[in-house]
């Protein structure tokens, strides 16, 4: 079994260079993961196409993401860039990853879990020239025994240093993360929910909001977005202010969306609007807050400002109406008779 893939376009290379979006840091000490494609000149990666079934999502436009049915294969290009003044001899190989405390963590090295040992990377051997570019074609083939649930890891472009005369090698890489659910049917439903929202300051006094988060659905997310402060003292208005990237919460668990906010910003009381998305799922709240001198205040919980609720509550009232006016007309009827009809 196999799935339709689209190719992706100028905007979402320019999704995938913009701050390092496609990139994962790793958790090995011996080496300089790049976080962003380097600039002015690096080895860069991008996506070069996603399933048809997420072609609105940006996720699926930057990171390699899908579910399929134990027994399926799917194939994914990866274009892999050489930006330096120098010929570059790369490795391309898939190894493995998870998600710890919000953090997508590449594992050490090339350690491999049962995702990476599910991909066929070829070539995985690049001698690219100065400013030249290859297309890495990456295979997944999930056995057909697989169990069912959400796996990760990360294809990664690697290059290495000589070694210095004290013996230490330096290893750089980028890559591109990987999400594969696993089981029957269609993918399991993401969701999250933003319980508090809590002021604080940082240690040189800068104000920012602390967004609690749990992921209450069957599929990891990336979480983004961003915060607005209203009728603060006199009336003010301040932001919008975006989130601090790199929160990734795994099925079931919660963390802390930071939200670094002005240094002008007054300490309130202030009416804050946040909302937060992972692809297409987003999710809106509001809370009072009033900034402390120094340290955290205690959480305020939020109340729900969801536009999907709002359209369910508004879709239920004029269900309602309409019910209300069938039955005064089916009453009318009766009472006009034969005569009124």
């Amino acid at each position: 079994m196999t799935s339709r893939v689209i190719p992706l376009g100028w905007l979402q290379l320019a999704a995938c260079l913009m701050a390092g979006a496609s990139l994962v840091p790793s958790a090995a000490a011996a080496s300089a993961d790049a976080l962003a494609v380097q600039s002015p000149g690096g080895i860069g990666v991008q996506l070069i196409d996603a399933p048809a079934a997420g072609a609105e999502d940006p996720r699926a436009r930057l990171y390699i993401i899908d579910h399929l049915a134990p027994g399926s294969v799917i194939e994914r290009r990866i274009e892999v860039t050489n930006t330096t003044a120098d010929p570059a001899p790369i490795r391309m190989y898939a190894a493995g990853a998870s998600i710890d405390d919000g953090t997508f963590t590449g594992d050490a090295g090339d350690s491999p879990n049962e995702l990476s040992t599910w991909n066929t990377v070829r070539p995985d051997n690049l001698d690219l020239e100065a400013g030249a570019n290859a297309i890495v074609t990456v295979t997944i083939t999930v056995p057909s025994d697989a169990a069912p649930g959400e796996r990760y890891a990360v294809v990664w472009a690697e290059i290495r240093s000589g070694a210095t005369s004290s013996g230490v090698e330096q290893v750089n890489r980028v890559g591109i993360r990987e999400y594969l659910s696993v089981g029957p049917g269609g993918p399991p439903a993401a969701d999250f929910i933003i319980d508090s929202l809590t002021a604080s300051r940082a240690a040189d006094g800068a104000p920012l909001v602390l967004a609690s988060v749990h992921n209450t659905g069957g599929r990891a997310l990336d979480m983004a977005g961003e915060l607005e402060l209203l009728d603060g003292p006199g009336g003010l208005h301040a932001g919008p202010f975006p989130a601090s990237l790199g929160s990734t919460l795994a099925i079931g668990e919660g963390t802390q969306v930071v939200i670094p906010l002005d240094a002008q910003v007054p300490d309130g009381p202030w009416q804050a609007m946040i909302t937060l998305r992972s692809g297409l799922l987003e999710r809106s709240a509001q809370a009072t807050l009033t900034f402390p001198r120094a340290g955290s205040a205690a959480p305020v919980l939020v109340t729900p400002n969801d536009d999907r609720r709002s359209f369910l509550v508004m879709a239920g009232l004029i269900l309602v109406l309409l019910s209300i006016g069938g039955l005064l007309w089916a009453r009318a009827r009766r009472r006009l008779g034969p005569a009124g009809s």
